[in-house]
């Protein structure tokens, strides 16, 4: 490719045709080497990012209605994540062409410090799934829309101590729900990522305004005690003095969380659970103000909000 560029380089000595002949080839050479350009760009990204890849095998469980994302039920991938059910980002859409529920697919799993998908997915010649229901124990609850009044639940913080929802009112409320085991980037690690860049915000750039708080409910109670919420706070940046971790009964974190549309269950006993993305910001009334859904709202979103919700005069 060098040498063709020599060439064109002293295209005074050409025709206008010999330049054109030239150039075509060079394109050539490039199209011939798309592949290799997009291996050298990953090797790229994993000297700069720490790109780790696994061969994964699993069952489709429901494609995304975006057209860029597929709930796999997948295997353990040794070292890294037990065996669970993900939704995964494909980035290349014809990935999903020909897949359906059931159907049983290997594909490479790509993860960075800060991002995670999936790609190179083939359908596996074997008979559909038939994918059983998975462990869920839930209390019958009304759902909360924007306007509700979040009602007391009562949990145990990081430090032991018993705490209830109702010790925020008078205070914007940003609540979330994360397990520490949570390994993918895109899941409980974004989340908390972006509660952190929330606080460094409001501490930072909105000094004046301190009636607010952030509580991460974990949705793995058996796991994640306050010792294990402790440490997983200190190394996540979080402020005591504005973000709590808590814990508590299985029925209670459930149910908080069915009222927000976040369900969490477990293929088997004992497994981590699988689950979806909500972040709920509470007014200072007490008041369900507005409900984050999935993983794609930025701290600066969530900070414009905490305030929002925090200028909201108490009963």
């Amino acid at each position: 490719m060098g040498g063709v560029l020599a060439k064109l380089r002293v295209a005074g000595n050409l025709s206008a045709m010999s330049v054109r002949v030239h150039f075509l080839v060079l394109l050539a050479l490039c199209l011939v080497g798309l592949s290799a350009c997009a291996d050298s760009a990953t090797n790229s990204v994993a000297a700069t990012n720490k790109l780790q890849t696994y061969q994964v095998k699993g069952v489709v469980v429901a494609l995304g209605e975006d057209g860029k994302t597929v709930k796999i039920k997948h295997e353990e991938i040794p070292s890294y994540m037990a065996a669970m059910t993900m939704e995964f980002e494909v980035r290349g859409t014809n990935e999903l062409r020909g897949l359906a529920a059931g159907d049983s697919v290997a594909f490479r799993m790509l993860v960075t410090e800060d991002d995670g998908w999936i790609d190179q997915i083939k359908k596996l010649d074997a008979p559909k799934v038939e994918l059983p229901q998975g462990i869920r124990i839930v209390r019958d609850v009304e759902p909360l829309e924007a306007g509700d009044l979040l009602p007391e639940y009562r949990f145990t913080n990081q430090s032991g101590k018993a705490i209830s929802t109702l010790d925020y009112r008078g205070r914007a409320l940003a609540l979330t729900f994360i397990f520490t085991r949570c390994p993918f980037p895109t899941f409980c690690p974004r989340v908390t990522g972006g509660l952190a860049d929330a606080q460094s915000l409001m501490l930072t750039n909105h000094p004046s305004v301190t009636n607010w708080h952030l509580l991460s409910l974990t949705i793995d109670p058996e796991y994640d005690t306050p010792a294990i919420l402790k440490d997983y706070a200190q190394r996540n940046g979080g402020v005591q003095r504005y973000w709590t971790y808590a814990t508590g009964s299985l029925l209670d974190l459930t149910a908080v969380a069915e009222q927000f549309g976040l369900q969490f269950w477990r293929d088997t006993p004992g497994g981590l659970p699988n689950h979806n993305l909500r972040t709920v910001v509470i007014d200072a009334a007490g008041r369900v103000q507005t409900n984050l859904v999935g993983n794609a709202w930025t701290g600066e979103q969530l900070t414009m909000e905490i305030i929002k919700a925090a200028q909201v005069k108490a009963p």
